[in-house]
């Protein structure tokens, strides 16, 4: 019994941290707001490009 399906890969994590160093970036530029929404579009990229690799799979 071999299951070739691998698991998917989680970015959960990825978001998460590119959230955060997205708003303390931009706070220590003074736009806190911009960083934050950096780092949610950031995150979201990579998340998408994640799922797209592990469906190919």
């Amino acid at each position: 019994m071999s299951n070739d399906r691998k698991e998917p890969t989680g970015a959960g994590a990825i978001i998460a941290l590119l959230i955060l160093g997205g708003a303390i970036i931009g706070g220590m530029m003074g736009q806190p707001s911009i960083g934050l929404l950096a780092g949610v579009a950031a995150g979201v990229l990579i998340a998408v490009l994640l799922w797209l690799r592990d469906r190919r799979k």
